[in-house]
């Protein structure tokens, strides 16, 4: 099995509305049981945030970056990053990035250093920088730029090192079909194939043999959104994108998980009606056909969650992000249960990190339109 430094990452960002109920596949679903594992409060951020990256180092610390205070303060994402120690239970600061972010990519490279592209600095403002966090001095300093400026993107650590950045919106909101590739060797980024559809607020899986699946999201604007049911896969050794699939419906601001065996987990997101049409639905991708196909629902139409969903040590998948409660997907059930314990509130654009012990850091996220869409510093420790 791949090591866990390779696994995680993170990214998205989009203005929401009104929660409403949502429409989804029906399946099993099961209630919370001590077998599921239980959720419990931690010590809290330096920064209430949404929106944010997290990704685990080597050492065992967890990198916390930009964000934004929640709903209304998208035009000054954050600077700020903070180290979570799981030794001491504690965050503590550590160095700015270059430019204020949120809906960026947090890759962490196999020189244990952090790549951090695109994302918001404005409402508008989607960025070609790009920045290296290296945890051995705590400092972040400037890589090349991306050739075209993004937000809403994805990022893939290819099995050769190179990161794979597809698709995302410019400063317009405009959808991009194009794709680069960033060479960590020289600091620099080319454009590679472009991808079959143009589109932001997708999902990014690297497969068992070094593919890329690329699933749904969407392209347009509100209220003629376009959400895609599509899917392609990236073939690194000849830099093109293929279609595969279709999944069962559209999704965007879902959340997709490579699992222990090699098929890929797509749970949640929503229609072209957003707040008013998510998911509780998931779906599973079989690379050996190119097929999609339904598994159990979840217990909660969830969505805006692509940085809160993890494979566990245990080969099961805890989907932390987007509703009030987090949940324990069991492939070979193909079901999900209620973990014990309470986020308070739905958490939407939190983020979820395995830590070296196999228990789950759940940071940050912003809360639901009853409570007016605040970010929160609370985090929590998921113990399976």
């Amino acid at each position: 099995m791949e090591s866990r430094f390779a696994r995680r990452a993170g990214v998205l960002f989009v203005l929401p509305f009104m929660v409403f109920p949502s429409f989804g596949l029906t399946g099993s679903v099961s209630p919370a049981s001590s077998t599921t594992g239980s959720i419990a409060e931690t010590a809290r951020m330096q920064v209430a945030r949404a929106s944010h990256t997290s990704n685990l180092l080597p050492g065992g610390r967890v990198l916390i970056a930009g964000g934004f205070a929640g709903s209304g303060s998208e035009n000054n994402p954050y600077r700020s990053t903070e180290l979570y120690d799981p030794r001491t239970r504690s965050f503590q600061p550590t160095g700015n990035m270059t430019i204020g972010r949120a809906g960026h990519t947090a890759t962490l490279l196999k020189n244990g250093k952090v790549l951090i592209a695109g994302g918001w600095t404005g409402r508008y403002d989607a960025r070609r920088a790009a920045e290296l966090y290296d945890p051995a001095i705590g400092m972040f300093t400037p890589t090349g730029n991306m050739v075209i400026e993004r937000a809403d993107n994805t990022a893939a650590l290819l099995p050769d090192g190179r990161v794979l950045i597809a698709g995302g919106v410019d400063r317009n909101e405009n959808a991009l079909a194009s794709a680069e590739l960033y060479d960590p060797k020289t600091g620099t980024f080319t454009l590679t194939g472009d991808m079959t559809e143009a589109r932001g607020v997708h999902t990014a899986t690297v497969l068992r043999n070094g593919k890329v699946l690329i699933v749904g999201g969407g392209s347009g604007h509100y209220p003629s959104k376009t959400v895609y049911r599509s899917a392609e896969l990236y073939d690194p050794a000849t830099g093109k994108f293929t279609t595969t699939g279709p999944m069962t419906v559209g999704r965007h601001k879902h959340a997709a998980v490579l699992l222990a065996s090699g098929r890929v987990l797509v749970v949640g997101g929503s229609d072209n009606r957003d707040w008013r049409g998510e998911y509780s639905s998931a779906e599973v991708y079989d690379p050996g056909t190119g097929a999609f196909s339904a598994t159990g629902a979840m217990n909660t139409p969830r969505f805006k969650l692509p940085n809160a969903v993890v494979l566990l040590d245990n080969g099961k998948v805890l989907i932390a992000g987007g509703g009030s409660f987090a949940e324990v997907y069991d492939e070979k059930k193909a079901s999900f249960s209620k973990a014990e314990g309470s986020l308070g509130s739905a958490r939407f654009f939190a983020s979820a990190t395995v830590l070296p012990d196999g228990k789950t850091l759940i940071t940050g996220g912003y809360a639901d339109s009853e409570s007016g869409l605040p970010a929160t510093a609370s985090t929590w420790i998921y113990q399976p």
